[in-house]
Parts: C-alpha cells; sequence; structure tokens
C-alpha cells in the first residue's frame, strides 16, 4: 500500500488586529503595547488616589471639631444622640423646637412650653438663671452638680444603681411607665420628689413642683439615648417627662452661644490652617474632576468591525510553533498534535467530532487490524516530557494516521 499524505489544512479567516502578520508579530506587539496600559492604569489609580486624598482633606477642615457636636443633641442620629425621642415627640403631637441660642430659646418660652437641656456648660451663671427664670418647666436630660445646685433639685448621689426600678412615687404621669434601669443616681433636696428609686439610696429622677411650675432632671444619656431607648419603659418615661406641655424647646449649648470668658474653645483643623487652604483645596478638587472628565474614557457600546485581512492557517501554525519551542514546552506541543489526530481520524472513521479519544482509538485499531491496547495507550495515555521523547511520539501519530487513510482508501477502491 503507498503512503498517502494528509490533506492540506485550508486557510482561516483571521479575527485578529487586522495587521497580517502571524501570531508570533501579534504575541510581540501585544507586549509592546503591555506597558503602555499598564502605565494607564497606574496614572488613574495616580488621579483617583489624589482625588480621594484632597476629598478627605476638605472634609477634615470642614467637618466640626467634636467640641460643637453636644453628645445628647436631639438633631443627632447616632447611638448617643436623642433624634428618636424628638421624633416620638412630635409623632404624639408635641411641637419640639430645637434651638442653639439662648436668646433664641428664652422668646419661645412661656407658660405652655417645656425648656429641656442638657448641661449649658458653656453659660455662666447668669446666662443660666436668665434663661430657666423665664421657664415654666424644664427637664434637665444631663444635669450637673451645678444645674441640680442652682434648681434646688439635689445632689449626685452612689454612682451604683440597682438593674431595674419602678416609679415608687405619686408622680401620676409615671403610673404607667413600668420599670427602668437607672443610671446616675440623684439624692434629692428637701421638698422634691425622688421617683425610680428613693430618697437615702438615690433615684433616677428628681421632680419639684411650685405653684405649678416643674422642674425635673434625669440621667438622659443612659435612659433616652437613640442606643437605650427602646428598652424597658424609656420610651414612656420620656413622653411622660417631656410631653407633659404642647410645645418643647430644646436648647442645645454650644461655644458659639458662650458668654464665658474663662474657657478655651477648642479649634478645629480649620481654625489652626491659613484662610487660603480650603479654597486652594476646593480649586485642586475641581480641577481634578475636570481632568477626569477631560481624560476619562467614554466607554460606549460594543462595534462589530469587518477585518479584511486574512492570515494563512500554515503561518499561524509555525507562530505557535515557535512559541512552544521556545517555551520548551514538549507536553503542549504533544497534546496539540494529539488532538489534531484525534479530530481527523474521527473524520476519516466517520466518527462524532466529539467522539471519546477512547472510542477513536479503538476504532483505528479495528479497522487496521491491530492491538486496541497500543493505539489507546498512543492517543490516551501520558504525554512525552521533553523533545527527545516528542519526536518518535510524533511520527508514530504520523504513521497512525497514515495506516488509517490508506485502509480507508482501500476499502473505498475495494468494488
Amino acid at each position: 500500500m503507498s503512503a498517502v499524505a494528509p490533506p492540506p489544512v485550508p486557510d482561516t479567516a483571521a479575527t485578529g488586529d487586522g495587521s497580517g502578520h502571524s501570531a508570533e508579530a501579534r504575541g510581540t506587539g501585544t507586549l509592546v503595547r503591555a506597558p503602555r496600559r499598564l502605565r494607564r492604569i497606574l496614572g488613574w489609580v495616580l488621579v483617583s488616589a489624589l482625588v480621594l486624598v484632597v476629598g478627605a482633606a476638605g472634609l477634615l477642615l470642614t467637618a466640626p471639631s467634636p467640641a460643637q457636636r453636644d453628645a445628647l443633641d436631639p438633631e443627632r442620629p447616632g447611638p448617643g444622640g436623642m433624634q428618636a425621642l424628638a421624633q416620638i415627640l412630635r409623632q404624639q403631637g408635641v411641637r419640639v423646637d430645637v434651638v442653639r441660642s439662648r436668646v433664641d430659646a428664652a422668646g419661645r418660652l412661656d407658660a405652655h412650653t417645656t425648656l429641656v437641656m442638657s448641661d449649658p456648660y458653656t453659660l455662666s451663671d447668669a446666662a443660666v438663671t436668665e434663661l430657666t427664670d423665664s421657664a415654666h418647666d424644664i427637664v434637665l436630660v444631663s444635669p450637673s452638680a451645678r444645674m441640680l445646685r442652682m434648681l434646688q433639685l439635689g445632689t449626685y448621689g452612689s454612682p451604683s444603681s440597682p438593674p431595674t426600678a419602678g416609679a415608687d412615687c405619686d408622680v401620676p404621669a409615671f403610673a404607667r411607665v413600668g420599670t427602668i434601669a437607672p443610671g446616675q443616681l440623684l439624692l434629692p433636696d428637701p421638698g422634691v420628689t425622688a421617683c425610680f428609686g428613693d430618697a437615702t439610696d438615690g433615684a433616677a429622677v428628681l421632680i419639684s413642683e411650685d405653684d405649678g411650675a416643674r422642674r425635673a432632671a434625669v440621667d438622659g444619656a443612659a435612659l433616652f439615648t437613640n442606643e437605650h431607648l427602646a428598652d424597658n419603659g424609656n420610651a414612656a418615661l420620656g413622653l411622660a417627662l417631656l410631653g407633659a406641655q404642647p410645645h418643647v424647646v430644646w436648647y442645645v449649648p454650644s461655644y458659639e452661644d458662650s458668654d464665658r470668658t474663662d474657657i478655651d474653645v477648642p479649634k478645629s483643623l480649620a481654625d489652626l490652617t491659613p484662610g487660603w487652604v480650603t479654597p486652594v483645596i476646593v480649586l485642586g478638587m475641581i480641577t481634578a474632576l475636570l481632568a477626569a472628565a477631560w481624560r476619562g474614557r467614554r466607554f460606549g457600546p460594543l462595534v462589530a468591525e469587518t477585518l479584511p485581512v486574512t492570515v494563512r492557517a500554515s503561518e499561524t501554525m509555525l507562530g505557535r510553533a515557535r512559541l512552544t519551542a521556545k517555551a520548551a514546552d514538549a507536553a503542549h506541543a504533544a497534546d496539540a498534535l494529539r488532538t489534531g489526530t484525534l479530530s481527523r481520524l474521527a473524520a476519516r472513521l466517520g466518527l462524532a467530532a466529539r467522539a471519546d479519544a477512547a472510542a477513536v482509538a479503538d476504532a483505528a485499531a479495528d479497522r487496521i487490524r491491530v492491538d486496541r491496547a497500543g493505539v489507546r495507550a498512543l492517543l490516551t495515555g501520558p504525554l512525552p516530557a521533553s523533545d527527545a521523547e516528542l519526536v518518535p511520539y510524533a511520527r508514530r501519530l504520523a504513521e497512525l494516521e497514515s495506516a488509517v487513510e490508506n485502509a480507508v482508501r482501500i476499502e473505498r477502491s475495494t468494488p
């Protein structure tokens, strides 16, 4: 039987970059373009980092200092704020006005208004007296020893408190509060009612009533903050204390409203920097955003382009072969040879394109009448690991293809 060479591999249309170069050349071009792409990516990373740094610096300069934010602020949504209590009062029909000026607070007070405030540490005794004298009802949600003394309510008691306590007093508004977990205990002055505790060991709430005017003190940090308001009967106690009147003026002390000259106002970062720093930071942010909009890549829909360049399949094969030889990857080259052999044998033997390698090996062995084990070892066994093993392996694959081709040709030629 004469050997018949395998049919030539047809040309295929390229789907590459349209340059007409081989796969090796295109691979080289990709390596050349890789540093450019890397530099572009690094450039954008640096620009993004610069924008973030500038933005963070601007926020630090413009953000208020901790001293400018009261821990018991009724407009603060964090765990230490009292925004939830203010919202509950509004839902119950109580008008709540949050003011940060003592003059404004005094102008809003009348006989149907409750003045609520934490410790006005930024005000002098004279300013506190002027504010409290114009109020009908007062609730201190963070009483200090000075405020307890000025309102004649009592003094600080033991710092330890019972786990829970009931009202245990004759104040009707507290009848449905239930139990609470007291915070700081307060010792009442003579004539002052102690609730949620007793006058001997201390109570959580102190109330004094004189001619219809009411003065009350409670540790709101442990009961009325957003973090603790839902515990026990804290919300009911807050409504009973602050919602007795239809109008609440909630005064939030601050250093900007202070009349004292013996305290040092904490400086923010903006106060410690020159005046030109903030405008420069804002200008830098605007410039960075404009540069990003100018130089940024505008992504759009993918556009399909017809590439008229045709690259011969043999050129692609040679380029890949050179790359494989340069990498000294004998196993990869043997796998490519075996894959091609399996595909061509399946076509010659009339098997499906996705036929199993073992099925192709058995069909080829039956066609040329040889042992199946040897053909299976060739087509499904381990691949060569070196160039010395690759050469005879490729020769055996070629011999198998030639034998199958000759056998098929003879069968077709037999009448």
